[in-house]
């Protein structure tokens, strides 16, 4: 069959048939792949190629020529500008569709598992204001929100002053300037409002990379969604006791249910929110939540999963999975401020957790010490060496009955996969949030003698592309 020729500029008319990675959609000319951003399957749209390949094309909708039943009115007027709610316009059934397709597609094209036995999914109870943190920027230059189904040469030029919100995806120098997010809360709608009126009143600029100058640079909000704690960071440039406390009374007479108001100083060129010096105006400088049994201090630099309610769920799962014994010692591999280490302590003989990062081993060990496990310990160092070279503690505690890997997107080193395979652990319970990098670590897991048993999508974003999923490995 001979391959059409697609070329960029061209226009076409197409139905979309499928959902693929990372929120696009794909329609398929006589064989010829055709991705389509903001599409939804059951779509029949007129399109225009934007990207031509010799494998595929990319392209954008020009017209909806008939909606696909499977599309439902977004509540966010800000939907498919910003990046976050890709699906918002999907339905939430047709969400969790497409996400256990994903990991389906995952552990059989790339893992090379035919026909895995995966669990149905297991959804949000809630799919608005889930998130628990929110990390909104500083710019002066706005990203102007285009019409719908626009191309990028009817987007009109950014204007400039002082706006605060989301970067839109690939640009880092301008912000849409978010009214409204239905991500958080409506409570969190006021700090941004009240804070980008008094950030505009102040006279003070918005940091420049370019010369290094400037005041304002991220707003974080944090809020527990179990004890109703609410922090507000304002992180700046530069410390100015005068502006934060006028921002700090403002903000309090404006939004009285804030608790904790922390300014963080980043003086350095690198645009993160977080920084060397933290002051606090108001309240403790921390905000409590609770997963389980145990309550985590959080402070304005700790991790924490943004979804406390879907974490719940994940954790259990992987609890369960794990089966485990009051006799079991367990190994929690990237175990960051030690949240599924504290999760599962109660069920365990023993859990030893092993992170790189040294401000996450403090906060495990004092998320341990206030919650009154004493049956975890926490040690800092990188996987490639506490398995290999660094391995004296291994002495101080018995083989592990339970692994429970929770690495990063990129997923684990091949010098850790091997280690892990020589273990000869009998349980692996591997936790991801990139469902094509774990089918890869697990097809090298059972080809050094394990086994899938399970496998269990967890929703933890709505309106997103993004899946939790849980694998089981026994040994043999």
């Amino acid at each position: 069959m001979s391959i059409p020729h697609i070329k960029r500029g061209d226009e076409v008319t197409v139905e979309i048939s499928t959902a693929a990675f990372e929120g696009k959609s794909v329609a398929r000319i006589e064989g010829f792949v055709l991705f389509v951003d903001g599409a939804v399957p059951g779509d029949i749209v007129q399109v225009r190629v934007v990207k031509s390949k010799k494998q595929y094309a990319e392209a954008i909708i020009l017209k909806l020529e008939k909606p696909s039943p499977l599309r439902t009115t977004p509540r966010c007027p800000h939907v498919g500008t910003c990046g976050g709610c890709k699906w918002q316009h999907v339905s939430y059934s047709a969400q969790l569709q497409f996400k256990q397709q994903q990991v389906r597609e995952a552990f059989e094209r790339i893992g090379g598992f035919a026909s895995p036995e995966i669990l149905p999914i297991i959804g949000a109870d809630d799919i608005f204001f889930y998130r628990n943190k929110m990390e909104f920027s500083f710019a002066n230059q706005q990203w102007l929100e285009e019409p719908p189904l626009a191309t990028q040469s009817e987007i009109p030029n950014p204007q400039s002053e002082i706006y605060l919100g989301l970067h839109v995806p690939q640009r880092y120098d301008k912000v849409l300037d978010i009214r409204e997010c239905h991500l958080q809360s409506e409570v969190s709608n006021s700090i941004l409002t009240f804070t980008r009126e008094f950030a505009r009143r102040s006279g003070l600029a918005v940091y420049s990379t370019e010369s290094d100058s400037g005041y304002f640079r991220f707003l974080v909000i944090r809020q527990s969604k179990r004890t109703k704690e609410l922090m507000v960071n304002l992180v700046t440039f530069e410390s100015r006791p005068d502006v934060m406390k006028q921002w700090t009374t403002g903000l309090l007479s404006a939004v009285p249910e804030i608790t904790t108001v922390v300014n963080t100083i980043n003086n350095r060129k690198a645009q993160i929110a977080f920084g060397d010096r933290e002051h606090i105006y108001h309240g403790e400088g921390v905000i409590h939540e609770r997963l389980g049994n145990h309550t985590f201090t959080i402070s304005a630099g700790s991790f924490f999963q943004t979804n406390t309610a879907q974490a719940e769920k994940l954790y259990t799962v992987a609890k369960d999975f794990a089966g485990l014994r009051k006799t079991d010692t367990v190994y929690d591999l990237y175990s960051g401020t030690g949240s599924i280490a504290l999760f599962v302590a109660g069920d365990a003989g023993n859990v030893i957790g092993i992170e790189s990062v040294e401000s996450a081993v403090k906060d495990a060990e004092r998320n341990a010490k206030q919650n009154g496990v004493t049956n975890c310990s926490f040690l800092l160092g990188d996987l490639k060496d506490r398995l290999t070279k660094d391995t004296a503690w291994m002495q101080s505690y018995p083989k592990p009955d339970v692994l429970i890997i929770d690495p990063p997107r990129s997923g684990m080193h091949p010098r850790v996969l091997e280690e892990i395979a020589t273990l000869g652990t009998p349980k692996i319970v591997y936790v991801s949030c990139n469902p094509a990098t774990q089918a890869r670590d697990v097809k090298a897991l059972c080809e050094k003698n394990y086994r899938i048993t399970k496998l269990q999508p967890v929703d933890m974003f709505p309106h997103t592309y993004h899946i939790e999923n849980v694998a089981l490995l026994e040994r043999g």
